[in-house]
């Protein structure tokens, strides 16, 4: 058998690659949408990708199943589970609870794992001639490391009431049945640490159904249900906005990319012929030469693991937008935002010195200054980590305003007094920042130095 986990670690997704090297096919699960890795895995080791499968109708990444479909001929395996509300809409094998996919001398057994999503599907391996017995599990966001899949995004991130208690009901039963399965299989979820789809993923690939039985909190509730619900619900993060476009592009027809496109790069006339169309900005450098210049207007959102969850957050799927970015850096910037949809980008440019117009920069204090703010009825404290973060501990007197939703919530930021924000290391109020920036905010400072710093200095942190 060959085996290989592809892992994009900017959206803490894992995708498989499953061979049998005797008939020389292979089968990949969950795979990314810029499908070129597999292609090359296959053509590396004389395989052909022959056969394609999800584990459900994911919210955080667009699949590429169906762009590694038209280039390979594959057929795609997709759960017809969870009822009519929770097919996919266009062609497929459907499976069902008990169905198989046999590739060569593998078998996959399919087993309806609901709780995350209605129609989620574990994958269930067998390796003949071998064994018969199961030797590996691909539970997507069912099971994960420490972790199980969270069941509220259909009900917070689509907008589909009355989900989530139920969703952790049958979560609740799933891990059950899944319990009782031979505790040395193994287990290959489809996310790791960093993930917004639970809120205690584990940062090593793989586990056995045993170790989870013994460290993952969702196996330790056996005769008590309520209190699994209870605990499962609690402390979820935010989940993006952009995870209901996901929801509703992996389901439904759309555009598809079998290649990784190129952009144009602007001139400083075409960029700000552009920019008078008021097109968005998303300045993609640190945010050290950012604050230092940069455009009125501008978003930034740095060029790190977390840039497309972020870029999820803020860009409009039905518009076009900007990047400011080095040419050597077009490809990556490319591939993370076609990962979730984001296809629009206008063009790119990289030397701002003859754009016209008065750059702005960002006014960052030192944590003195932050700490004699507090109790100052003429400045306001403003904390844009999420919500779990803050009640975990923030500073005293701190308003919670998360970034990711700030652009909806500028009435929790008082224009008339002097602002100071602060994140936990200074990433998330650089882009909060330029946010406030963009929408006519001037008396604005930030602390770069975060909570991380705060509490190195030993400063006091309240949970009020």
């Amino acid at each position: 058998m060959f085996f290989r986990q592809v892992y994009d670690k900017t959206l803490s997704h894992a995708s498989y690659v499953i061979g049998c090297q005797v008939a020389g096919t292979a089968l990949v699960i969950d795979p990314q949408r810029d499908v070129d890795v597999y292609l090359q895995i296959a053509a590396e080791n004389n395989l052909k990708i022959t056969a394609i499968a999800e584990t459900h109708i994911h919210a955080d990444f667009l699949c590429g199943s169906r762009e590694l479909a038209t280039l390979t001929g594959s057929t795609m395996y997709l759960s017809d589970e969870g009822g009519p509300d929770w097919q996919y809409n266009f062609d497929h094998v459907g499976l069902k609870h008990g169905s198989t996919i046999k590739l060569g001398n593998l078998t996959f057994e399919v087993v309806h794992t609901p709780g995350h999503t209605p129609e989620s599907i574990t994958f269930l391996l067998r390796d003949h001639p071998a064994t018969d017995a199961i030797v590996m599990a691909f539970t997507g966001d069912f099971v994960f490391v420490g972790d199980v899949g969270r069941p509220d995004l259909l009900e917070v991130a689509a907008g589909i009431k009355n989900t989530k208690v139920l969703g952790a009901q049958q979560m609740y039963d799933s891990i059950s049945k899944f319990s009782k399965l031979p505790e040395y299989i193994q287990v290959w979820p489809a996310h790791g640490a960093g993930s917004a789809c639970g809120k205690a993923l584990g940062a090593v690939p793989s586990t056995t159904i045993g170790y989870e039985k013994i460290r993952n909190w969702a196996f330790q509730y056996e005769d008590d249900q309520q209190g699994f619900v209870d605990t499962l619900l609690d402390g979820q993060p935010e989940p993006p906005k952009y995870f209901a476009m996901m929801k509703h592009l992996n389901k439904e027809d759309r555009h598809l990319l079998t290649s990784v496109p190129k952009h144009p790069k602007l001139t400083t006339s075409e960029f700000d012929i552009a920019r008078s169309k008021n097109l968005t900005i998303i300045d993609t450098r640190n945010k050290v030469d950012f604050a230092k210049s940069h455009l009125p207007g501008a978003i930034n959102i740095q060029n790190n693991n977390s840039f497309a969850t972020w870029a999820g957050w803020f860009l409009n799927y039905t518009e076009q937008f900007i990047l400011i970015a080095e040419e050597y850096q077009m490809e990556d910037l490319t591939r993370k935002l076609m990962r979730i949809g984001l296809d629009n980008i206008f063009g790119f440019i990289t030397d701002l010195s003859d754009s016209k117009g008065d750059f702005e920069t960002v006014d960052n204090v030192p944590a003195e200054e932050l700490k004699a703010a507090i109790g100052n009825d003429a400045i306001q404290i403003v904390d844009v980590r999420n919500s779990t973060e803050f009640k975990a501990g923030h500073i005293e007197g701190a308003v919670n305003a998360f970034v990711g939703t700030l652009p909806e919530n500028l009435n929790l930021i008082d224009r008339d007094r002097k602002v100071i924000i602060h994140c936990q290391a200074g990433d998330r109020s650089s882009i909060a920042y330029s946010i406030l920036q963009a929408n006519g905010f001037k008396n604005i400072k930030n602390y770069p130095g975060g909570m991380k710093e705060w509490k190195e200095l030993g400063h006091n942190v309240v949970t009020k």
